[in-house]
């Protein structure tokens, strides 16, 4: 693995980004994948939120508008994600709390999707329906706060920085 973190971390892509005094490089980057995230797990929020009974005067199929905002901020944080990802894939890729972010985020995205199914096409909401629902919201808010968490310590919990640097 070592020869293809290497050569991640020798193109120029990735050297531009993580050498670079521009704005537009590494911070940039970081800058957009955060408020990336802050609307997925804003988006998210209010829909969960929604569905576990706070803002009952708002209509459930008024929540399908929050979904655009949902898909452009995803593939926002996608993709700066991405270029973080070529910056330091050492960095990312050896560390275990990288994949408990991607599998919290699947996931996330997977309970958006089925709560979206309760927006779309509203099941009888009974009572043993409801519980589902609730804790399905519920799921999807501690998800994407792991996420969050997770993402933000890979700052700090690193054991390699780059291929050839110990961290």
């Amino acid at each position: 693995m070592d020869a293809l973190f290497r050569l991640i971390e020798e193109s120029p892509l990735s050297t531009w980004l993580v050498e670079s005094e521009s704005l537009f490089a590494f911070p940039g980057v970081l800058t957009l994948h955060v408020i990336g995230m802050g609307f997925v797990a804003g988006t998210s929020l209010v829909i969960s939120l929604r569905f576990m009974g706070y803002f009952p005067d708002l209509p459930l199929p008024a929540l399908t508008k929050f979904l655009p905002v949902f898909w452009i901020a995803l593939a926002l944080s996608a993709g700066s994600g991405i270029l973080l990802g070529i910056g330091y894939p050492t960095k990312a890729l050896t560390n275990p709390l990288f994949y408990v972010k991607m599998a919290a985020m699947f996931l996330g995205v997977l309970a958006l999707l089925r709560l979206r199914r309760s927006i779309v096409a509203p099941i009888g909401f009974g009572a043993a329906s409801m519980i589902g629902v609730r804790n399905l919201a519920l799921a999807s808010i501690t998800l994407w706060v792991g996420t969050i968490a997770a993402g933000r310590l890979l700052a700090y919990t690193y054991t390699r920085l780059l291929v050839d640097f110990q961290g």
